[in-house]
């Protein structure tokens, strides 16, 4: 029986290929070869090769391999309805719950707020802006009121810095050093 299969040509590391007719009971290297097909590059993805001379062989009974199958078909050559085209192969992944894809969606964390404990006097005194991220793309001046240099500025941040400071109770032992006022 004939095949129509790949021999290996070309230098070490640089594999170029000829598409053969041969006796299947043969190897392709041994050099009997019934006709030479045409070549195949696979480093250029290139297939030249005498169309007429591969469908005359199939159909006088050549069996192409999977690779000559597939070059067959890509170049447009009909092939015989006894050519057994082999379904592409697909592997079985391992560990396919580790995969990004198959994981679950997780939730975008929402940007955090700055939070102070304070008194309702603090509160009025000064009010605390929540910080958040915002992309900008251009500079953006921001209003700034002038500071006066006087003392009810400097108290203002000592009642949000006080309200911040826990008390500690009167059972546990406490390393924490006193704020003084």
């Amino acid at each position: 029986m004939l095949a129509i299969r790949m021999q290996r040509t070309g230098r070490h590391g640089h594999a170029m290929f000829r598409m053969i007719v041969q006796d299947s009971r043969r190897t392709p290297t041994s050099g009997n070869i019934v006709a030479l097909l045409g070549n195949y590059d696979p480093h250029a993805k290139t297939a030249t090769f005498d169309k007429e001379k591969a469908s005359y062989y199939l159909e006088h009974g050549a069996q192409p391999s999977d690779r000559v199958i597939f070059l067959l078909k890509s170049q447009g050559v009909k092939l015989p309805s006894w050519v057994e085209t082999e379904n592409k192969k697909t592997a079985t992944i391992r560990h396919a719950d580790k995969l990004r894809r198959n994981r679950p969606p997780e939730a975008a964390p929402a940007p955090e707020a700055v939070q102070v404990e304070s008194d309702s006097e603090a509160d009025t005194a000064s009010p605390v802006e929540e910080v958040t991220e915002t992309p900008t793309l251009e500079p953006t001046a921001t209003a700034v009121e002038p500071t006066s240099v006087e003392e009810p500025a400097v108290a203002e941040t000592e009642e949000v810095v006080d309200a911040v400071v826990e008390t500690p109770d009167e059972t546990t032992p406490s390393t924490e050093v006193p704020v003084e006022k």
